[in-house]
């Protein structure tokens, strides 16, 4: 595995971005490495979790020239997230990011997969990664279904926020999470602390007005959610996607994916909003 490096730009603990690595002043547990594929990236909400538990962020983006280290023995874990190219496209870094999971698998240190990131732990793994053969996409809020396998690990909220138009194959020796009809492998994880997921749970208000204006023509293709019930759904949701964070990171950061078991439920408050979208 090459790993490629660069003094092209320094590495970024993400102070002065959304989400940075500004603890407040505590004393930082660690560093979690945050992997991002656009200039204006940011970790949003998982972003806010992390500093709020007092870890840093070491920011970096290898499409823009930074390095990826060979060891993940100076970081609490890693975390890949989205972005507007495919894990088949032929760059450079695509394929850099993906032979460089290898490194948290091999090690067995927390990696989290974030849409494009989930796709190339998928890749990685020997899955594969194509777009739905009728062209539907999810992007928006959707109901989820969730697994025996994957409500060992907690509650989950029964709805996330979606913004692809790919997904993968169930590589072999991983574990099946959750699912939608659309994308049936929504999440997934293997070993103790490797995790990916199809959906959004860094998803912020903020967010989902830049992403349903800048890509806007996303709204047109089939499947998708017309941009007003993005925001409805936000609304509805996010409390219980932040409650699934507050459940699910520290599982994560331990290393405990094969933990106990909770059922998934909806809501109680908003269990008639979420009847309503599930049969949409």
């Amino acid at each position: 595995m090459t790993i490629a490096r660069s003094t092209a730009r320094p590495m970024n603990t993400g102070a002065g971005r959304a989400g940075g690595g500004d603890t407040g002043g505590r004393t930082a547990r660690g560093r979690v490495l945050v992997i991002l594929h656009q200039e204006h990236s940011t970790p949003g909400r998982l972003g806010w979790w992390l500093r709020s538990a007092g870890y840093e962020l070491d920011i970096r983006k290898p499409r823009f020239g930074d390095a990826l280290p060979e060891t993940l023995e100076g970081h609490a874990g890693a975390i890949i997230f989205g972005g507007p190219m495919s894990a088949n496209d032929p760059d450079d870094f695509v394929k850099t990011e993906i032979d460089w999971i290898g490194v948290p698998l091999a090690e067995r240190k927390p990696f989290l997969g974030v849409c494009l990131g989930a796709q190339m732990l998928a890749k990685k793994l020997g899955a594969t990664v194509a777009p739905d053969p009728d062209g539907v996409v999810e992007c928006g809020y959707y109901p989820i279904e969730v697994t025996e396998t994957g409500r060992a690990l907690g509650d989950w909220p029964c709805h996330f926020y979606q913004w692809h138009r790919e997904g993968f194959t169930l590589p072999s020796g991983a574990r099946h999470l959750a699912a939608t009809p659309a994308y049936p492998n929504q999440a997934i994880s293997y070993g103790p602390a490797a995790l990916g997921v199809q959906f959004h749970p860094e998803i912020t208000y903020v967010l989902v007005n830049r992403w349903t204006t800048a890509a806007a023509h996303r709204l047109a293709n089939p499947g998708a959610k017309p941009r007003h019930e993005h925001f409805e759904g936000h609304h509805r949701h996010t409390s219980r996607v932040g409650a699934w964070l507050d459940r699910m990171m520290p599982m994560w950061l331990a290393g405990g994916l094969e933990a106990a078991n909770a059922p998934c439920r909806a809501d109680r408050g908003a269990a008639d909003g979420d009847a309503r979208l599930a049969a949409e």
